[in-house]
């Protein structure tokens, strides 16, 4: 079999250039400069209100989200393995009626905080896989939009500590 020297290149440069656009993906370079100087926001103060009956099959989830980081970030989604379902909740008042709803993003402005607190942005903690106890320590993984996590813990209490 003999080659020809055009088809060679001519293989060489499509090959090339499938190679170039297949390796720059399509991540923005914002999530990659994140990911690169390792800066993550920090989960503070995390606690969860104790139910007025052990058998409720839901609580909610405060604290404090500080973002130390240069730049802004959004979490997109929180986990926790002691409840079968967690989500992000605001509760809004419209027309003097209090009401709350999922929200599916949330923005962390580069150096500031979401505060979670009763009446406002909280965590929904769905079926508890075993009931909760006053002074227990609950992890919670919130989950950025690059993929990351912030790992941190939600202390059980009757009152805000």
């Amino acid at each position: 079999m003999k080659l020809k020297p055009f088809a060679c290149v001519r293989g060489l440069a499509i090959g090339l250039a499938w190679l170039a656009v297949s390796a720059s993906g399509s991540a923005s370079a914002a999530p990659a400069a994140s990911k690169a100087d390792g800066c993550l926001p920090q989960w503070q103060a995390g606690w969860v209100r104790l139910p007025p009956n052990a058998a409720m099959p839901m609580a909610a989830g405060f604290g404090r989200l500080h973002n130390p980081c240069k730049q802004a970030l959004a979490v997109v989604a929180a986990r926790s393995p002691a409840f079968a379902e967690v989500s992000l909740h605001q509760t809004t008042q419209v027309d003097g009626v209090s009401k709350m709803r999922q929200i599916e993003r949330l923005p962390l402005a580069a150096g500031a905080d979401a505060v979670l607190q009763p009446g406002g942005l909280h965590l929904m903690l769905m079926q508890p896989a075993q009931p909760l106890r006053q002074g227990a320590s609950l992890p919670i993984a919130f989950v950025l939009e690059d993929g990351r996590e912030v790992q941190g813990a939600l202390k059980v209490s009757a009152s805000k500590p």
